[in-house]
């Protein structure tokens, strides 16, 4: 097989996670339109990736958060992201290089982009399997947050007399 001296793989990547941030930066500017909003999987202990020891003990290979409601300051640069969330009512503000991003999906339009790890971070790393570099399929569920955990608890308990049902049970998955 000929030797890919233009390195396809590694163009097709970092194209892909120029949609990442160019979405990312515009709900930076204007907010999440719509029914928009994003989970976000990233390699915690990742170069330049920013995180709450406390988090990083709960989460120490890799996390997975959701921009909805409940986060402020997005910042966008070209380089990472940054963020403001609540994890158990604790207000944490993350910092994201775009290289440590796994995956990103948008379930309102059923869009998603996997990214494999680069090859310093195989190299550090065993992985399981190598998929593509980067694939337009949605990425496989990861954990939620612990944010996430909460919100879904607080929807499933029971209540006394009329019930609020919450929107995000009837949109199609």
């Amino acid at each position: 097989m000929a030797t890919d001296h233009i390195r396809y793989d590694v163009l097709a990547r970092d194209a892909l996670r120029g949609v990442v941030r160019h979405v990312l930066a515009d709900a930076a500017e204007h907010g999440l339109p719509g029914e928009h909003h994003f989970y976000i999987t990233f390699i915690s202990n990742a170069d330049g990736v920013k995180i709450s020891p406390r988090l990083l003990a709960q989460y120490p290979q890799e996390m997975t958060i959701i921009l909805q409601h409940q986060f402020w300051d997005l910042v966008v640069t070209d380089e990472r992201f940054e963020v403001g969330l609540s994890f158990g009512g604790i207000p944490e503000r993350l910092v994201v290089p775009f290289a440590a991003v796994k995956s990103f999906l948008d379930p309102s339009v059923k869009f998603g982009l996997h990214f494999e790890p680069s090859e310093e971070d195989v190299a550090a790393e065993k992985p399981a399997a190598r998929l593509p570099e980067a694939s337009l399929a949605p990425p496989p569920p990861a954990a939620p947050t612990e944010a996430a955990a909460e919100e879904k608890e607080e929807s499933e308990k029971p209540s006394e007399g009329a019930e609020v049902v919450r929107l995000d049970r009837f949109r199609k998955k």
